[in-house]
């Protein structure tokens, strides 16, 4: 069974997620921790509980998603993953960072590309890696399929989708990606996004302004 914990972090609040099993091996999803502060809870958190990081990985490129991605992935030797597609945002994301009035460091290559089809194993679980483009161009989204819950990025959230006049992105592909990906998941599948809280794909159908009508 996979345990989830959730983080905010950096002024966008951003969601931060850590998946583990009773292995004690865990995945890192989005590291969006941004001040010392954030990468202590981080840490702290990975430490008090035993865990071990075996995955670094990203729904997608944009800046407050992996402001984070540096620092963890030296503290514990990891190399960061994400669609090949984002990776103009990656290499692009110090100057993106300066237009917010933020500064990060270059990021270490992202040498190891999600791809539909290709599942992520850690411990005695596995997330379905689904592709649903449109927020931008290398989106994807991680369905635990025993656990029921999928960690959607910035492409499906509480009563609202992902903002598509960024680099990347596309109105008709993100609605594409959210009713023939996501919402043909079961409706008690809990929903994890990359910001705000939680919801299911069941109340997303009947509630979510931009899906319903």
């Amino acid at each position: 069974m996979i345990t989830l914990k959730t983080f905010e972090f950096n002024p966008f609040q951003e969601n931060t997620y850590v998946l583990s099993d009773e292995t004690g091996e865990c995945i890192i999803i989005d590291a969006g921790c941004y001040t010392e502060n954030e990468f202590r809870k981080l840490f702290s958190y990975i430490s008090s509980n035993k865990l071990n990081p075996v995955r670094l990985v990203n729904t997608h490129g944009h800046v407050d998603h992996i402001m984070g991605v540096k620092g963890v992935s030296e503290r514990y030797g990891l190399k960061p993953e994400i669609h090949m597609l984002d990776l103009y945002l990656v290499e692009n994301a110090p100057e993106h960072a300066k237009m917010f009035g933020f500064e990060i460091p270059a990021l270490p290559a992202f040498n190891n590309y999600l791809e539909e089809g290709i599942n992520i194993r850690f411990g005695k679980s596995e997330l379905e890696v689904l592709f649903v483009p449109g927020h931008t161009a290398g989106s994807v989204a991680f369905f635990a399929a025993i656990d029921k819950f999928v960690i959607t990025g910035d492409v499906l959230f509480k009563g609202s989708i992902g903002r598509t006049d960024l680099p990347g992105g596309d109105y008709d592909k993100l609605m594409s990606s959210i009713f023939q990906k996501l919402l043909v998941l079961d409706n008690s599948v809990l929903v994890f996004p990359g910001h705000g809280p939680s919801t299911t794909i069941g109340l997303e159908k009947i509630n979510n302004p931009f899906l319903v009508g």
